[in-house]
């Protein structure tokens, strides 16, 4: 199934770019936008499998175009912050408002593609260490963020095992190594950490750790 991907980006000459490759990789650049309220036109009208956001643009920035394109839909496509430079307190607040994941604008061409296919098939673009390297420098604890379908409570003692090593940037496999599991088995604890907490990915997962105090900088999570 071809990808469907929007290109938001106020520079003219990314959005050609990044056209001109992800069409060469076989995704469908479906529409682009220059400001965030073209994005947010862009993706209501085309409804796009991906977008690639740019994370400042006139207008409305990419941070308030992520927040309007996720909220009040089940069907949202996924997001991927595009950034000059990873630690960003703006890309943390696009992660935390639900993108899967950021991209550098000098992205290598197969690392673009790849990364667009992958949050297509709904995993989260997530570079441990640079992710938690951005939360541990932006997170603070927020009473709120536990009671916003973020109530740690509804979690088992194993599932909250698997969030706090999660945090700490494990892979599946690494968590299954670490917990004894199969990896089958390491899945099925995520889903249902997402599913109870009302998370769209890992990527959010990693940011509630940290803003209800389960996981603090300095741990040994961290």
């Amino acid at each position: 199934m071809t990808v469907r991907v929007v290109v938001a980006d106020d520079q003219a000459l990314v959005r050609t770019g990044f056209r001109m490759i992800l069409t060469a990789g076989g995704a469908d650049v479906v529409a682009e936008a220059a400001t965030g309220a073209e994005a947010v036109d862009a993706v209501r009208r085309t409804k796009p499998d991906v977008v690639l956001m740019d994370v400042r643009m006139p207008e409305l920035d990419g941070l308030e175009a992520t927040r309007r394109i996720l909220t009040g839909t089940a069907a949202a496509p996924r997001i991927i912050i595009l950034t000059t430079f990873d630690l960003d307190q703006y890309v943390y607040a696009a992660l935390a408002a639900g993108a899967s994941g950021f991209l550098l604008k000098d992205v290598t061409p197969e690392h673009l593609v790849a990364a667009v296919r992958m949050v297509q098939d709904g995993d989260a673009l997530l570079a441990p260490a640079i992710t938690r390297r951005l939360v541990r420098r932006f997170a603070r604890p927020d009473p709120q963020t536990a009671t916003l379908h973020r109530d740690l409570a509804t979690l088992t003692r194993r599932e909250t095992e698997v969030l706090r090593l999660l945090a700490g940037g494990l892979s599946n496999a690494e968590l299954a190594a670490v917990l004894h599991l199969s990896e089958a088995t390491v899945k099925t604890h995520v889903a249902r950490i997402l599913a109870k907490l009302n998370l769209r990915d890992r990527v959010q997962a990693v940011v509630v750790a940290y803003e209800t105090g389960l996981v603090s900088p300095g741990s040994p999570e961290d």
